[in-house]
């Protein structure tokens, strides 16, 4: 038997490596699995954990207001030294580009634990966008031994950068994630239903995510007038807008998006009622990564509100466009899909990049053969 720990501490990082925790625990002859949370992000964390049913054996709860990057890279990196010399770990999984995925690697490697790394290869070529996770999964990748990649592209990332070894292209987990979620959520359709009673059949949803920091000020306000000119121009249409909790994403959007009787500003949503309203929408304006992969999958597509995405992949595929921040181009873009069926029919059967579904299947079989547990 081998011993296998998974860190993680935000939202993101929890769906993307419930499939694989999941997968890992189905053969438990073989591997020892173990969950360290570092609680990077508390609430939408929990939620997660909650709907996909994964037990915590180190929860290091490391949420405080106000906290900067420095402090708690530093409270990561301390904390983390228990766990992983209680738990003894043969590998430690780490998951993307947050600050817990370079801690949870750098605090490995000072205890010689080898490192899987999930989606590894992602790179936006800005060091500055989006901060700090381009740097956090560079540096992510030289500390790590094992590299799962979720498309051509990434392997191709990781071998500029001199990374060779160890890599393999397997898709991305957030596939085999939301393939779970919606298998789940068929149970509750009516349930679902019951929390959004502002939709309706014959209107096109559109769903919007937006909180990048690197936006924040006069950029975030062209984001919110772009949407309240796309309301104006179709009162057919619904927008939901699950607002992120931070004051720079509050004040403005509240001040420029409140009086538009067909905008919703609503709450943060859990996972599953966020996949819930993404399958049922028209279109996605998002500034989110993990969205890009996943709307695809839905058959929807997607507007990039960032200058640069690190997942390229899906706009070479035509899943995606990228719009910025650039008000004119977001109308503009958006307007199009609403009125035109052609180009909304194209890029929604567009082949989504990220993979089938199987990503975790494919990382645990590789696993078994590295190990033999």
């Amino acid at each position: 038997m081998k011993n296998i720990l998974f860190i993680f501490g935000t939202r993101p990082e929890a769906i993307k490596m419930s499939p694989l925790i999941s997968r890992f625990r189905q053969d438990p002859e073989s591997w020892k699995v173990g969950v360290c949370i570092t609680a990077q992000h508390r609430q939408m964390l929990d939620q997660v954990l909650d709907f996909f049913q994964i037990d915590v054996d180190y929860d290091l709860d490391l949420m405080t207001d106000g906290q900067t990057l420095t402090q708690l890279t530093a409270r990561c990196l301390i904390a983390l030294e228990h766990p992983l010399a209680e738990f003894q770990p043969d590998v430690v999984f780490v998951q993307g580009d947050t600050t817990t995925v370079l801690a949870g690697a750098l605090a490995s490697f000072y205890q010689h634990i080898p490192v899987a790394h999930i989606e590894a290869g992602l790179r936006s070529g800005n060091r500055y966008s989006p901060f700090p996770e381009e740097l956090n999964r560079m540096l992510a990748g030289r500390l790590a031994d094992y590299h799962f990649a979720p498309t051509p592209a990434a392997v191709a990332s990781l071998a500029a950068e001199g990374i060779r070894d160890n890599v393999w292209m397997v898709g991305n987990t957030v596939i085999d994630a939301l393939q779970d979620a919606l298998a789940i959520l068929r149970q509750g359709e009516e349930t679902m239903t019951r929390h959004f009673p502002f939709l309706e059949e014959h209107n096109k949803l559109i769903l919007v995510t937006g909180h990048r920091r690197e936006s924040f000020g006069e950029p975030f306000e062209d984001i919110c007038r772009a949407l309240s000119d796309i309301a104006a121009a179709h009162d057919d249409v619904q927008i939901v807008y699950p607002v992120h909790l931070n004051p720079n994403v509050q004040e403005p959007v509240h001040r420029l998006l409140a009086g538009h009787d067909n905008v919703h500003l609503i709450e943060p949503l859990d996972y599953a009622r966020l996949v819930w309203l993404m399958s049922k929408a028209w279109l996605v304006l998002t500034d989110s990564g993990g969205i890009q992969e996943e709307a695809p999958s839905l058959g929807v597509p997607v507007l990039v509100m960032r200058e640069v995405t690190e997942r390229m992949e899906g706009v070479q595929a035509g899943t995606a466009k990228l719009v910025g921040t650039d008000r004119q181009l977001i109308v503009r873009e958006a307007l199009k899909l609403i009125e035109d069926e052609a180009a909304h029919a194209a890029m929604a059967n567009a082949v989504n990049p990220y993979g089938d579904g199987t990503a975790a299947r494919q990382i645990v079989a590789i696993m078994k053969e590295l190990l033999n547990p």
